[in-house]
C-alpha cells in the first residue's frame, strides 16, 4: 500500500441535497468541549457523537425540527431547529448529580459488573456466529459496489487559486457531505455488480463479477489497488477490524470492554423489532478505536445498525477521519442479513478542522439473498476471470438494472466531468505528474515507451564512485502481453558504462506462462540475500547507496545471463524453471579479492568464476491478491506469508562452466497480526550447497553497511564477514504500532511506534571450501560455535515519515572491527 500513497498525497495538495443539516458545538457549563455527547433527531434512529473537541455534523434526507443531546453525567437537552440548515450551535449541556452516578454503574470505570450495556454485549458475543448468512448451509447474493474518490474542504481560495486557473468549470456542481458537513467535488468513481456463492459446510466461496465500470482514473491499476487494499471486506464481529494497515478494536471485541465504555442509551421499535441502542467511546486517547453507537435486537441480540468512527487522536496518518456505518435487514425473527454498508475516510495532511483533503468512500448495497442450494466443490473452484473485457462493455440497460442504489447527480456527473477534464492540458499535466510520482516512470505516449526508474538515477558506492543510470521500458497498456525493459549506467570513478536488459512474454493467460530472458553486465554487492532470484533488472541498495558504514569495498563485477520459464498452475503458487550464465570476479581485487585455488591454471590460482547452472523455484504465497492480467501484475496486499523452495544445479563444463555442486533453498516469511498489539513479521531461512565452490559462489550471511534499515539482514555485520555453505537464519520484528507509547503521557501526542527485533543465524564452512578459497585477502569465518545474533529497538512514525533502529550485537565481538551498536533509519509514507 505504501508505494500509492505519494500520488494519493499530491492529490490531496491540489485539492443530493439533505433536507435537514446540523451543525455545532457542545459545551459544559465552564466552556469545555463535552466529547462522544450522543445527537440524534428527535422521532428518529438518526444520530451522530460529538468528536473529541465537542464539533458535531448531521444530516438526513428527512424533515426534524428537534435534535436531542444526552450524556451521561449531564441533563438531557432538546434544541427545536429553526430552520432546515442550522450551522454554528451552540449547545450548553448542565451536569446532573443523578447522571454522575449513573457513570459508575453504566461505563464500568469503576466496575464491569452490573453494566446493563456489557450484559447485553456479552449476549452479542455469545449468538454472533449464529447472526447472518453463517446461519445457512448455503447462501447466495447480489453485491453492487461504489467507490469515489473527492476533493473536499473546497473554498473560494481554492477555486480561485493560480493552480485551477482554467478549470473554473469543475467546482459548478458542489455538494456537502452528510457525515462531515464539508463541500467536495467528484474526480474519480468506479462501479461493480457480482453475485457471491458460499457454502458454510465446504468452508467456500467465490465472487463472480459481473460488471465493472470506471471514471477518472479509469486506466490506473495503482490506484486501483490501492483502493481494493484501502476497502478491503471486514466483519464487524471480529475483535479487529483492519483498515490501513492497523488492527482497530471492534466494539463487538470481548476486548472491547478493557478499552471502551459502553452506555445504554435508548430503546425503540425499528423494522417492528423492539432494539436497544448502546453508545460506546474509547477509554484512552491515541489507541486505534471509534467511537459511535449501535442499535441490537433484545432477543436475538444480532445488530440492527451501527456506526463507527475513529477518534482523532487514533495513531493513524494521514486519515483525519474513518466513518463507517452498517445497515442489517430482518429476514424472519432469527435472520439479520447486512443489507447496506458505507465507509468514508477523508485523507489529509493533518487533523485540523479546516484542512482540505480527499474523501475516499465506499458504498456496499447487498440484496437477493438465496439459500440453502447446494452446489458442488468444482462449482467454487471455477474462478471466472474478472478481466474479460466484456465486465467492461456492459450497457446502460445493464447498469439500470444491476444498480442496488441508484447514483445520485453528483455521481452521474463524474462521467460527464473526466471526460470533459481529460480533453484540458492543464489537468493532464497533473495527471501525468500524479502517475510519475506513483511509478517513477515517465511516459512517452507516442512512442509506447517509458523512462524511468527516475528513482534508480543517481548512487555511489567505492568501485564506481558516483554513478548514473537511466532506463525505458516499452508501455502499450497496464495489461502489455510482453514488455521490453533496459537502462545503462556510468560510473565516474571506473570510467566503464553497464548496462542490463531483459524481455518478457506471457504465452497464456490461464496459467501464466512468462517466458523471458536478459544480460546484465554490471557492479554488484552479493551476499545481501541468501535466496536472491536471478533479476537481471534488480540492484541492492547496498552497491548504490550514497552513505554507508566503514569501507564498502565488498563489491563485485557480474556478467549474467538468464533464461525462464514461468508458469502458475494454481493460484498463488509459481514454479520456474531457469538457467542462468554468470562470470563473477572482484571489482576492487587489491581491497576485496575473489581468487580461488585452480589446478587448471598456469598460476594455480583464478580470479574469475565463470559458471552455468539450471534451477527449479517453487513460491507459494496464500492469502496474496493482484490486480492485472498483463505480463506484469500489481499486488494489492502485502499480509501474505511466502514459502520459498530453490533447487540449483551448477554444470562444469558447458559453455565453459568452472564446478559441478547441487545448492538446496528454503525460506518462510509469515506476517502475524496480533489483535490490538501491532505486527510481527517472522522469517526463517536454511541452505546447503552440495560440492567444492569459491568464495563468489558461497552463502553469505547478509550484512548491512548502510544507514538504511533493511528487513532480513544483519545491521551490525559488514558484508562477508560471515561465509557458509550451510546456514540458517531467523529474523523477528514486533511494531506495537504505538501501543506501548500511547500510555506514556509525554510520548502520547506525538504517535510515535516502538519496533523490537531479534535475529540470529547459524552456519558452516567445510574445510574443502576452505582451502579453495584460501588465496582470498578476507577471513573466512562461519558463526559454527554458536549461533550469532542481534537485537534492535526502534522508534517509527517520526514526524509522520522517519523511522530510527538502533541496533546491538550480542557476540562475536571479539571479529575484527566488529560494530558492537549502530543506528540505520528509513523513510517513507505510511498510515
Amino acid at each position: 500500500m505504501k508505494k500509492f500513497l505519494l500520488p494519493l498525497f499530491f492529490l490531496i495538495g491540489i485539492a443530493a441535497f439533505g433536507q435537514t443539516k446540523v451543525e455545532g458545538m457542545v459545551t459544559d457549563d465552564y466552556g469545555m468541549p463535552v466529547a462522544f455527547a450522543n445527537i440524534i433527531f428527535v422521532n428518529s434512529s438518526e444520530g451522530t457523537i460529538t468528536n473529541d473537541n465537542g464539533h458535531f455534523y448531521l444530516e438526513s434526507d428527512e424533515t426534524y425540527d428537534t435534535i436531542r443531546i444526552s450524556f451521561i453525567g449531564y441533563e438531557t437537552k432538546e434544541v427545536q431547529l429553526t430552520q432546515k440548515v442550522n450551522y454554528g450551535l451552540e449547545i450548553v449541556l448542565a451536569e446532573s448529580a443523578e447522571a454522575l452516578q449513573e457513570v459508575v454503574v453504566y461505563t464500568g470505570k469503576q466496575s464491569k459488573k452490573n453494566n446493563p450495556a456489557i450484559d447485553i454485549l456479552k449476549k452479542i458475543w455469545a449468538k454472533k456466529r449464529q447472526n447472518g448468512v453463517r446461519m445457512f448451509d448455503q447462501y447466495q447474493y447480489d453485491k453492487y459496489e461504489k467507490i469515489e474518490f473527492d476533493l473536499n474542504t473546497i473554498d473560494s481560495a481554492m477555486i480561485k487559486s493560480k493552480l485551477f486557473k482554467g478549470l473554473e468549470f469543475m467546482f459548478e456542481d458542489l455538494d456537502t457531505s452528510r457525515i462531515t458537513g464539508k463541500t467536495y467535488l467528484p474526480i474519480f468513481l468506479n462501479e461493480t455488480f457480482s453475485k457471491v456463492y458460499g457454502d458454510n459446510i465446504l468452508d467456500r466461496e467465490k465472487e463472480d463479477v459481473l460488471g465493472n465500470k470506471n471514471s477518472g482514473f479509469s486506466g490506473n491499476q495503482a490506484i486501483t489497488a490501492f483502493v481494493e487494499d484501502l476497502y478491503s471486506d471486514y466483519n464487524i464481529y471480529n475483535n479487529y477490524l483492519k483498515f490501513f494497515d492497523k488492527s482497530f478494536t471492534s466494539p463487538l471485541s470481548k476486548t472491547g470492554v478493557d478499552v471502551y465504555n459502553y452506555v445504554l442509551s435508548d430503546s425503540t421499535f425499528i423494522d417492528n423489532k423492539w432494539c436497544y441502542n448502546i453508545i460506546y467511546y474509547p477509554r484512552r486517547k491515541n489507541e486505534l478505536t471509534f467511537k459511535g453507537d449501535f442499535w441490537v435486537n433484545d432477543t436475538t441480540f444480532a445488530i440492527k445498525k451501527i456506526n463507527l468512527q475513529v477518534t482523532k487522536s487514533a495513531n493513524i496518518n494521514w486519515v483525519k477521519d474513518i466513518y463507517i456505518e452498517q445497515d442489517f435487514e430482518v429476514v424472519n425473527d432469527s435472520v439479520f442479513l447486512l443489507k447496506r454498508d458505507y465507509m468514508l475516510s477523508d485523507f489529509s495532511f493533518n487533523k485540523k478542522e479546516k484542512s482540505k483533503g480527499v474523501y475516499g468512500k465506499r458504498t456496499t448495497v447487498f440484496d437477493n439473498y438465496g439459500f440453502n442450494m447446494p452446489r458442488s466443490e468444482d462449482f467454487y473452484k471455477a474462478v471466472s476471470d474478472p478481466y474479460d473485457p466484456r465486465v467492461f462493455e456492459k450497457d446502460s440497460t445493464f447498469w439500470k438494472n444491476a444498480r442496488l442504489e441508484q447514483l445520485n447527480d453528483d455521481e452521474s456527473g463524474i462521467f460527464k466531468l473526466l471526460d470533459t477534464l481529460k480533453t484540458v492540458p492543464k489537468f493532464r499535466t497533473y495527471y501525468d505528474l500524479v502517475s510519475i510520482l506513483g511509478s517513477g516512470y515517465i511516459e512517452i505516449d507516442k512512442w509506447n515507451i517509458d523512462l524511468g526508474d527516475i528513482y534508480s538515477s543517481v548512487g555511489f558506492n567505492d568501485a564506481e564512485g558516483i554513478r548514473l543510470r537511466g532506463g525505458a521500458r516499452t508501455y502499450f497498456g497496464q495489461n502489455d502481453m510482453w514488455r521490453l525493459e533496459g537502462y545503462m549506467a556510468y560510473g565516474f570513478d571506473d570510467r566503464k558504462f553497464k548496462h542490463g536488459f531483459q524481455g518478457k512474454f506471457l504465452l497464456d493467460r490461464k496459467n501464466r506462462l512468462i517466458i523471458s530472458g536478459g544480460n546484465r553486465r554490471d557492479i554488484e554487492q552479493l551476499g545481501l540475500s541468501l535466496t536472491s532470484t536471478n533479476d537481471v533488472m534488480g540492484r541492492s541498495i547496498a552497491s548504490s547507496s550514497l552513505v554507508t558504514v566503514g569501507t564498502n569495498d565488498r563489491l563485485s563485477n557480474i556478467n549474467l545471463s538468464t533464461f525462464n520459464i514461468e508458469i502458475e498452475p494454481f493460484t498463488n503458487v509459481k514454479l520456474n524453471i531457469g538457467s542462468s550464465y554468470r562470470e563473477l570476479s572482484s571489482a576492487l581485487p587489491n581491497a576485496f579479492s575473489l581468487d580461488y585455488v585452480d589446478p587448471t591454471s598456469p598460476t594455480g590460482i583464478s580470479s574469475e568464476v565463470k559458471q552455468f547452472d539450471i534451477s527449479t523455484t517453487l513460491i507459494y504465497t496464500p492469502g496474496k491478491r493482484t490486480i492485472g492480467y498483463g505480463v506484469e501484475r500489481s499486488d494489492i496486499n502485502d499480509d501474505y506469508s511466502t514459502i520459498f523452495i530453490k533447487y540449483t544445479h551448477g554444470i562444469d563444463g558447458f559453455l565453459e562452466s568452472d564446478f559441478d555442486f547441487k545448492k538446496l533453498q528454503f525460506s518462510y516469511t509469515q506476517p502475524w497480526q496480533v489483535g490490538g498489539f501491532g505486527r510481527l513479521t517472522t522469517s526463517i531461512e536454511a541452505g546447503k550447497t552440495f560440492g567444492a565452490v569459491p568464495l563468489s559462489l558461497l552463502s553469505v550471511i547478509p550484512g548491512n553497511q548502510t544507514l538504511f534499515t533493511i528487513y532480513n539482514v544483519f545491521p551490525n555485520l559488514d558484508f562477508y564477514e560471515f561465509v557458509t555453505d550451510t546456514y540458517a537464519t531467523v529474523h523477528l520484528e514486533h511494531n506495537f504500532n504505538g501501543r506501548l507509547f500511547s500510555r506514556i503521557p509525554l510520548l502520547r501526542k506525538l504517535n510515535l511506534r516502538e519496533i523490537v527485533g531479534v535475529r540470529g543465524a547459524w552456519g558452516e564452512l567445510s574445510e574443502e571450501n576452505i582451502a579453495m578459497s584460501s588465496p582470498t585477502n578476507i577471513p573466512l569465518q562461519a558463526p559454527t560455535d554458536k549461533l550469532y545474533w542481534e537485537y534492535s529497538f526502534g522508534v517509527g512514525n517520526i514526524l509522520k515519515i522517519f523511522r530510527i533502529d538502533f541496533n546491538f550485537r550480542g557476540n562475536y565481538l571479539e571479529n575484527p572491527d566488529a560494530r558492537r551498536f549502530g543506528v540505520t533509519g528509513s523513510f517513507g509514507f505510511s498510515f
